[in-house]
């Protein structure tokens, strides 16, 4: 007998109820929005074409043939967002805690591939307890082909994590996968082992929170890139994340509507200090380049010594790396090196120009940081802006000494255009220091050390604290004033809207990891 419009439309009300009216009470209760609000508020009104929305698992072990819920426990479609095509899957707490079964596992594999093959950003908004124990190594295999995707995926279409519950044990390798993770603040957690485990093998008493909040996480491990405060700032933050991405790795981010002015920004003159010690705020230098209130900061928390976010300039969206006088005068650190190279291999991946601010006195000494790997961490970012293709330009605002001039995308490693302020100093070490090492009989045999080291230090400095050595040797392409700066940069990155690298041919590089 075939099955009736009225039978199909009960399923279909029975799918919208997910776990039923009194779990949605208790997700609203804990200040959390359903499943299917959160694709409704991140979705452009009526675009949303839900798929697999009569599924259900298969499992008859434990009772479980007598719980069926339409659906499995997450809600997988596709729609826009800005009239962009995305897909997206949201895990749906209120059935099973959002548990992930062997038919769970596949709706979101389904409208993986189907992300791929359409060249669309996928966006998972997670909320789960994770794995569905009734279902054993059948749950457990389909974390691993939701991993296996996710991989196939990357750098082929943009990938967004929306923490916005528990994620725990296998469930949180999928967003470390991806692209940005952003947290929802007091209502989501990661973790691979949880507290009852931590306190058990360790004797260590932590919360949730505390082991794996949103906060530890921006602040301490790095794992989530952006925090929200409730469902709806982080739904609005993936909107406002997606507008600087292109839809895959063969497009290109929109550009915005620009007409070319005289692009003068006076505020940019006395932004550096005389005194080559005295810090200033790097997200100055930043907003006065940029198109006006741009700029989109990732990891804003986590290794501050160093800034990465998107922005627009001219109306075309860009990556900037950017040093941070403000923290640890800006040195590169093990943290640092970690979080721009990840940045810089997105922006590289998905066509986005790169933009690097320098001031950076050298890599941060001491036993810490050699012993955890510096040496590897460092050339990450060195490896990172080294291979990349799209254009790159380097403005090096004050100090750029040793290895680490290198690194922060020098003309050396493929940099198309290198600018530089009149107060860029560029040389192996500071003034200071090198005038004791050089000149270091000259001092110690001089009638006042103290005189003829000051003497000495100033006569470095004038050869070397400056750009036009660098200039001279073609390393600065031009010395600029402050003022013009965004003017010059609109400019030279049109000139590369059409830049093309040929690589030689391999599988992969080996990136120091």
């Amino acid at each position: 007998m075939a099955i009736t419009k009225k039978d199909i439309q009960a399923k279909k009300e029975l799918a919208l109820l997910g776990g039923g009216v009194e779990r949605i009470k208790k997700q609203h209760a804990k200040k959390k929005l359903t499943a299917r609000e959160r694709v409704e508020y991140l979705l452009d009104e009526g675009s949303f074409e839900e798929t697999g929305m009569l599924v259900t698992h298969r499992t008859t072990d434990f009772g479980m043939e007598n719980q069926i819920f339409f659906g499995d426990g997450v809600v997988t479609g596709f729609g826009q967002i800005d009239g962009r095509l995305v897909c997206v899957f949201a895990q749906d707490f209120t059935v099973f805690g959002g548990a992930l079964s062997e038919t769970h596992a596949e709706k979101i594999c389904k409208i993986m591939d189907h992300a791929v093959k359409l060249g669309v950003p996928m966006i998972g908004l997670n909320d789960s307890g994770g794995a569905r124990i009734q279902e054993g190594v059948r749950s457990l295999g389909g974390y691993a082909d939701i991993f296996y995707r996710n991989v196939n995926a990357s750098g082929v279409i943009p990938q967004i994590s929306a923490i916005m519950g528990p994620c725990a044990g296998g469930a949180v390798y999928s967003p470390a996968i991806t692209d940005f993770t952003i947290m929802v603040q007091d209502t989501s957690y990661m973790f691979v082992t949880g507290p009852h485990v931590v306190k058990t093998v360790t004797n260590e008493d932590i919360s949730a929170e505390e082991l794996g909040g949103a906060s530890t996480h921006a602040t301490k491990s790095g794992v989530t890139h952006l925090t929200a405060s409730n469902d709806i700032d982080c739904l609005d933050k993936v909107k406002q994340l997606l507008s600087y991405i292109p839809q895959s790795n063969k497009t290109k981010a929109d550009d915005l509507e620009f007409n070319l002015g005289e692009e003068l920004r006076p505020v940019l003159e006395g932004i550096v200090p005389e005194n080559a010690n005295k810090p200033y705020d790097m997200h100055d230098v930043i907003n006065g380049i940029i198109d006006e209130d741009t700029f989109f900061e990732i990891h804003k928390d986590y290794a501050d010594n160093i800034i990465v976010g998107f922005a627009r300039l001219g109306g075309r969206s860009i990556g900037v790396v950017a040093n941070q006088p403000l923290s640890l005068a800006g040195v590169l650190d093990v943290d640092s090196s970690k979080k721009a190279a990840r940045f810089v291999r997105f922006c590289d991946a998905f066509n986005i120009p790169l933009l690097v601010l320098v001031d950076v006195p050298g890599f941060l000494p001491g036993t810490d940081q050699e012993w955890n790997g510096i040496i590897v961490h460092g050339a990450k970012l060195l490896y990172a802006l080294s291979e990349a293709t799209v254009p790159k330009i380097t403005l090096i605002t004050r100090k750029a000494y040793g290895g680490a001039y290198d690194v922060m995308n020098s003309k050396h490693i493929g940099a198309d255009f290198n600018y530089a302020w009149p107060t860029a100093e560029i040389a192996v070490m500071g003034a200071k220091g090198a005038s004791e090492i050089i000149f270091k009989k000259e001092i110690k045999s001089a009638d006042n050390p103290v005189e003829e080291l000051a003497k000495k230090e100033k006569e470095y400095a004038d050869k070397f604290a400056n750009p036009m050595r660098a200039a001279k040797r073609g390393f600065i392409d031009e010395v600029i004033m402050p003022e013009n700066s965004r003017r010059k940069l609109i400019k030279a990155f049109a000139t590369m809207e059409n830049k093309v690298v040929d690589r030689p041919k391999r599988k992969h590089g080996n990136i120091p990891l």
